[in-house]
Order: C-alpha cells, then sequence, then structure tokens
C-alpha cells in the first residue's frame, strides 16, 4: 500500500457514496452530511475526510474511487 492509497475498504466504501468526481465536491457533500450522521459514524467519516484532507488533487486523481451506483 503506497502512502496515497492508505484508506481501508470501510473508508473507499464511503468515499464512493459521496464521490462527485472532485476532492472539491466529495468534501463538499460529505461535509454536508456530517451534521445528519450520529456517533461513530460521524467520527469515522470526519477521520476519513482528514484523510482526503492531507491529499493533493493529483493524489485524490490517482484514488480508486467511483461512485457507489457504479460499482
Amino acid at each position: 500500500m503506497n502512502k496515497y492509497n492508505n484508506f481501508t475498504v470501510e473508508e473507499t466504501n464511503l468515499l464512493s457514496i459521496y464521490m462527485t468526481g472532485s476532492k472539491e465536491g466529495l468534501v463538499v457533500a460529505m461535509n454536508a452530511a456530517l451534521p445528519f450522521m450520529e456517533g461513530e459514524m460521524r467520527d469515522f467519516a470526519a477521520r476519513t475526510l482528514a484523510k482526503v484532507g492531507r491529499m493533493t488533487e493529483a493524489e485524490f486523481a490517482g484514488l480508486a474511487v467511483y461512485p457507489a451506483d457504479e460499482v
């Protein structure tokens, strides 16, 4: 696992739900959903967002994550 693909299966699944095709779009969509999440799920999503936030656009573009309806 390289440093740009350090997401767990669970994190990748979460990202696929909010994937819009861009890092910015994903971050906006996940941040909009956070207030509607509870407890552990909100914490998990926030940690996953933090990982995404540390990535460059190029690193993000290299992720193999697809919208959930395409999986």
